[in-house]
């Protein structure tokens, strides 16, 4: 080992400022938050569960939320936006139009099995964390408006309405969540979806579902 490894190998790690060092550990809270709603349910996930698997002092975690009830109030909508975040980094580089919103979709279901614990804790909150329920429903369809707007200045989507705009998001949101039911998890994990699933989804957005009528015979023939 040269004397520049050994100095680099003893180097003490630079301090954290007090703002990092409180960032580090509410982290460390949702983190075991989120897997302790994913195994247990909200109706378990005690503050000791919490700050045991965090490995923070029970006292601690009164610094950063007034009670157990506001951190689960908070847990759904910060575990969704780390989802927008994943979607929109891993569809950015598709093609414009349906192929992005394609690459969304896939993107959705990786994140799902790299974050196993999203559907347990989306799917109960809308008993135990209601505020958080709804406000995650309105991040993400938010989001999800902002992107189809874009894209519809861009002339990559047809001429909705923002009205209109907002129902297809929340018929797309509610797609993904059935689908995610119905194809994504197994024994209590996540699996890999069927690939006619994505083709399905792919081809209902850019073909439509039904082909226009055609007459048996032209009028006046």
């Amino acid at each position: 080992m040269t004397p520049q490894s050994r100095a680099l190998k003893t180097a003490p790690k630079p301090k954290l400022t007090r703002a990092e060092r409180n960032d580090e550990v509410k982290r460390r809270l949702f983190d075991a938050a989120a897997k302790v709603v994913g195994r247990l349910g909200y109706a378990e996930a005690s503050v000791a569960r919490i700050t045991e698997l965090a490995q923070v002092a029970q006292g601690t975690f009164y610094n950063h939320f007034q009670n157990r009830q506001e951190l689960l109030d908070n847990l759904l909508p910060t575990i969704g936006l780390q989802m927008v975040a994943f979607i929109q980094e891993r569809s950015n580089a598709a093609e414009p139009g349906a192929g992005r919103e394609n690459a969304r979709f896939r993107a959705f279901f990786d994140f799902l099995r790299a974050v196993p614990e999203f559907p347990r804790i989306l799917n109960e909150a809308e008993v135990f964390a209601p505020r958080g329920y709804q406000s995650h429903l309105d991040n993400v369809a938010t989001a999800y408006v902002r992107i189809l707007k874009r894209a519809r200045a861009a002339g990559d989507v047809e001429d909705f309405t923002d009205q209109e705009l907002e129902a297809i998001v929340h018929i797309l949101m509610g797609a993904r969540s059935y689908l995610s039911r119905r194809y994504a998890y197994g024994e209590g994990s996540a699996d890999a979806v069927p690939d006619h699933v994505f083709t399905a989804y792919e081809k209902l957005l850019s073909g439509g579902l039904f082909r226009p009528r055609r007459d048996a015979a032209e009028p006046g023939a």
